[in-house]
């Protein structure tokens, strides 16, 4: 559990020791003097971008929120810089036989860091920088990644189950073949990210900017993508069941050849010719579609001429 409350004292702690007041703080973060008033009573707390600014105006480093999480005794510790391109080091776990349970890992800079194949069950990485990390083949059950910089990194084949990501930037990041289930992403963007041959089961992607994913030979089952922005999207052979696009910005998304079963385009409020006008930009041509979706498409004025009734 992260604890809000300990990193409030932190704040006024270190804000207090540079001689500011709240207001001066959130002038030079460009916030209110409410919300840095929230921090410090722990009601809320900054996101990583704003973490690392807060640290540079406090003048401490990362380390100095990262020691108020409960951090496990069997966590890695960051290798030495090396020499690659970003001059950043890795954190790195010794083989794939010697699998270590994380706990936190939180408000660090774990970029480039090797996760491959490590059982990291409930782990939680909160305000991390992720850049360009490898967590293939690895475990994350029950995870939470929260408030991160993940770009570049790399999920393929990662057991996802029951994870949650928030409010996060996936762009470019690869989920080839893993296992989405019950996974929950929620206000994060994906730009450049791949989900290629992944079954999303019970998944959630809710107000997620979706509009540059390459989804391919995926199967959606019982996916809900309420109020997630996939303008232009390409959806073309892949199989829905069970989905909604309830309230989602769905402007010359292409469905070609795709399946759909029981799915659902309601809006949630009241229809607006907003509405139809996006319906009717949505292409359909050559989907395969049962009849009670059919039925709610035609209704909503869908060019359904090349469609198969199933």
């Amino acid at each position: 559990m992260l604890e809000t409350k300990i990193i409030g004292k932190k704040i006024t702690e270190a804000r207090k020791k540079i001689n500011i007041s709240q207001a001066k703080l959130a002038q030079l973060l460009s916030i209110s003097s409410q919300a840095v008033g929230k921090w410090e009573r722990g009601e809320s707390m900054p996101d990583i971008t704003t973490f690392n600014r807060l640290a540079e105006i406090l003048g401490v480093d990362l380390n100095y929120f990262s020691n108020s999480f409960n951090v496990s005794a069997t966590e890695m510790t960051p290798a030495e810089p090396s020499d690659n391109k970003t001059g950043q080091g890795s954190a790195i776990l010794p083989t794939p036989s010697d699998r270590q349970v994380l706990n936190n890992l939180s408000a660090r800079d774990l970029s480039n860091s090797d996760f491959a194949g490590i059982v990291a069950h409930k782990g939680e990485f909160f305000a991390n920088i992720l850049r360009n990390s490898d967590f293939s083949g690895a475990d994350l059950t029950g995870s939470l990644f929260k408030s991160c910089h993940a770009q570049d990194i790399n999920f393929n084949r990662t057991n996802l189950t029951d994870c949650n990501f928030s409010i996060l930037d996936l762009s470019d990041a690869s989920f080839l073949e893993s296992i989405l289930l019950r996974t929950y992403f929620s206000i994060s963007r994906l730009d450049g990210a791949k989900f290629i041959k992944v079954k999303l089961t019970d998944v959630s992607m809710i107000k997620c900017d979706l509009r540059k994913v390459v989804f391919e030979s995926c199967t959606f089952d019982g996916v809900n993508f309420e109020k997630s922005d996939m303008r232009g999207l390409c959806l073309d052979g892949q199989a829905f069941t069970d989905v909604k696009f309830d309230n989602a910005a769905l402007n010359d998304v292409t469905f070609k050849g795709a399946t759909l079963k029981n799915v659902s385009f309601r809006a949630p409020y009241a229809i607006t010719n907003k509405y139809y006008r996006t319906i009717k930009t949505i292409r359909f041509e050559g989907a395969m579609i049962d009849k009670l979706t059919y039925a709610a498409l035609n209704g909503a004025g869908a060019d359904l001429s090349k469609v198969i009734i199933i």
